[in-house]
């Protein structure tokens, strides 16, 4: 058991409560730190009124917010209007001279034969970028005054212009952020009430693209977000909630509320990074080192991997496709995302070709046979005619599904391409499952891993109904689906603890740095760390430290991150250093330089707040068969191996017992999720309830 945790002053109760918003459904998971019970709840997200769908879980799972003393969130919001572009009217204060460096960027190319490949597109247009007469040089001494006054009558001018959000970049401000202060400080007294961001409190690190694009992204997704979690707030005050509110970052930490809304672009991986934190304290109880976390919900599917019992993570990442995309410049965990999802929809695209995604019918409408108006057929359509979900037991029948909606959803793309429906179902599911494969390799292959040596953890309402097709696809041998997989995201945000990362650009040899110079950087980052926790309503018993740096050969212009213990420090260990550094790089790009010298380019630092944790839950002991009552029924459902549809056991997951094993085909159906088992493979239960499935050789 982890270190204990303290309730907030004054908080009623001894409920810890995690939501999920996702694009479809909105997830609920609570644990009753007194009892050791867990609750879930799942409803359809209320695009409109997100507080009306986190209402209907508190409603479906049987709880109040006034009997909690900690709400930990995760949404999507910050993320979708990014990728929608339906941001604030943001503009871009930069220093003299360096207007245009948001719209050149990197000049990448990816793809060199690409007739139609088009560049990034900027979040802020340029007549919305405006020079600021300042300078400082790259060891953050002035070279040129900032003309405050000139700053002045620029912030002025854009009183007229319907500004929602101000973005500041100021060249290498984090060496010295004086001047972007002082920026930020008259931006907000000229326009009070704007949305400001400066980009020393997102980034300390080099590189001014990735600077300018992040600092951009929260001034542009900021408004939308800072005004939809002080609303939350406001609901949960309103219904009597006396406890503490915190976020969800990208990194699977927790931050109170108030740095949400200020830095809002931390949250925008904090759903799938939960999930993955989630598959890592299942990871811990089986005593698992490796492991890949796969999410597939409503809209997209993720995946993220496990090493040596830690989440891989990245100091940056690009969002929206390589190709256009924007870099983000923040801590985040290593996740790759594509636009599959159950709603992902099906069109027929050029040259009568079939498309699946990532366009998603979302809930409203929702999938043809959620009989919400949706007229295209998606993925959980071809799963319904397919017979791997049952119309009247989905979400443990509280919900129930058009059969016939799917089908005329489905003939209507399957006429015109002289397909019958479950050929065109068929079909989609073989799209669909090659694309979430790609998340996969993304994260797996892609990373100089070997992706049929992890197991895969698979959760999310949709994940286990592709997951034998998905590890047939890469040659993953042995799959995982978790407790409760379509809750799974909400799920591991109670095993998130209070986290702060900080990095600092240090460019040096490390066979001529300083042990002391860099002792310096590291003690005044975990200072910052400990006062930030310290400042905390919930008080965790344990801090933990974690060092890192990176890292690259001298002469290289792009580095990896290395995580290094203390005792390096200690022992002054250059070789030591150098040793884990070429351990790394030779993971990641296969090969290695222990002869050449290595160069220091940033130091990382993360603080941890550790928190309590629910107990590993367990389930009675059971025979080698499942019993009787576990059996539901049997039902065709279709297999393109076996050459169509088979007669099919369908059990109930809740009646599972450890040690029991069955044989594919069969379906395992639980109230938010179904597992499929493809002829060939075998399942079993283990000690914790989670089904461990060995996959079958494709035929």
């Amino acid at each position: 058991m982890a270190a204990a945790s303290s309730p907030a002053k004054g908080a009623a109760g001894t409920l810890r409560i995690a939501v999920d918003i996702g694009g479809t459904f909105t997830d609920l998971a609570a644990f009753d730190e007194a009892t050791g019970a867990l609750h879930f709840g799942k409803a359809l997200s209320t695009h409109g009124e997100l507080v009306r769908g986190i209402e209907d879980t508190l409603h479906g799972a049987r709880i109040a917010a006034k009997d909690a003393y900690l709400f930990l969130h995760g949404s999507t919001i910050a993320i979708n209007t990014l990728l929608e572009r339906t941001g604030a009217e943001t503009a871009l204060l930069i220093t003299e001279g360096f207007r245009d460096i948001y719209e050149i960027g990197r000049v990448n190319r990816p793809d060199a034969y690409n007739l139609f490949f088009s560049k990034h597109e900027p979040l802020i247009r340029r007549s919305l970028r405006f020079e600021v007469p300042e300078r400082l040089r790259a060891d953050g001494t002035i070279h040129k005054e900032l003309d405050e006054q000139a700053v002045r009558n620029l912030v002025r001018s854009l009183k007229d212009r319907g500004i929602q959000a101000v973005a500041v970049l100021l060249l290498h401000s984090y060496r010295n952020p004086a001047h972007e202060v002082r920026v930020k400080e008259i931006v907000q007294e000229e326009l009070p009430g704007t949305f400001v961001s400066a980009s020393h409190e997102l980034s300390q690190e080099y590189r001014e693209f990735e600077r300018v694009s992040t600092v951009a992204a929260n001034a542009y997704v900021g408004p939308r977000v800072a005004a939809y979690l002080g609303e939350l707030e406001s609901h949960l005050t309103d219904a009597g909630f006396r406890g503490s509110f915190y976020a969800v970052q990208s990194t699977g930490g927790l931050f109170p509320i108030a740095h949400a809304r200020r830095d809002c672009v931390r949250m925008l991986e904090s759903g799938p990074a939960a999930g993955v934190i989630g598959a890592q304290a299942i990871c811990a109880q089986m005593g698992m080192g490796e492991a890949i976390a796969f999410d597939m919900g409503g809209t997209t599917a993720k995946a993220g991997v496990i090493s040596k019992g830690e989440p891989l993570t990245t100091g940056s990442a690009l969002i929206g496709g390589y190709e256009k995309a924007l870099p983000i410049q923040i801590p985040m965990i290593d996740i790759f995302e594509v636009g599959t999802g159950g709603g992902s929809i099906a069109r027929i695209g050029e040259g009568n070709s079939l498309r699946v995604g990532p366009q998603s019918a979302g809930s409203m409408p929702g999938p043809a046979c959620y009989g919400r108006g949706g007229k295209e057929p998606t993925v959980t359509d071809a799963n319904l005619l397919l017979g791997r979900l049952d119309d009247k037991n989905f979400l443990g029948g509280e919900m129930a599904l058009d059969t016939a909606a799917a089908h005329a959803a489905m003939q209507a793309v399957a006429g015109p391409l002289g397909l019958d429906e479950i050929q065109m179902a068929d079909g989609i599911l073989r799209i669909a499952v090659t694309s979430m494969s790609h998340a996969v390799k993304a994260v797996t292959t892609e990373r100089g891993l070997d992706a049929g040596s992890f197991t895969m953890v698979v959760y999310g309402g949709a994940g286990p109904l592709h997951s034998s097709a998905i590890a047939r696809e890469i040659g993953i041998r042995r799959v995982l689906v978790p407790f409760s997989p379509g809750h799974f995201s909400a799920y591991g945000m109670l095993f998130s603890d209070l986290r702060y990362d900080y990095v600092r650009s240090c460019f040096k040899r490390l066979d001529e740095a300083s042990f002391d110079e860099l002792e310096a950087i590291y003690a005044d980052m975990e200072r910052e760390g400990r006062a930030a926790i310290a400042d905390s309503a919930v008080k965790p018993s344990e801090i933990r430290v974690a060092r890192a740096a990176d890292m690259r050969y001298v002469g290289q212009e792009h580095a990896v991150t290395v995580d290094l213990d203390e005792r390096f420090f200690r022992e002054q260990d250059r070789r030591g250093i150098k040793g884990q550094f070429d351990e790394v790089h030779a993971v990641r790009y296969g090969t290695s330089a222990p002869k050449e010298p290595g160069d220091i380019v940033s130091l990382r630092l993360t603080v941890t707040g550790l928190m309590k944790k629910p107990s590993p839950r367990t389930v009675p002991e059971g025979g080698k068969a499942p019993e009787k009552d576990a059996l539901l029924r049997k039902k065709p459902v279709y297999f393109r191996d076996a050459g169509g549809f088979v007669d099919t056991p369908v059990y109930r997951r809740t009646l599972l017992r450890s040690g029991n094993e069955i044989a594919g085909p069969a379906l395992i159906e639980e109230h938010a999720s179904t597992t499929v088992l493809a002829p060939g493979d075998r399942l079993a239960v283990d000690a914790f309830g989670n089904l461990v499935i060995a996959i079958g050789s494709q035929t």
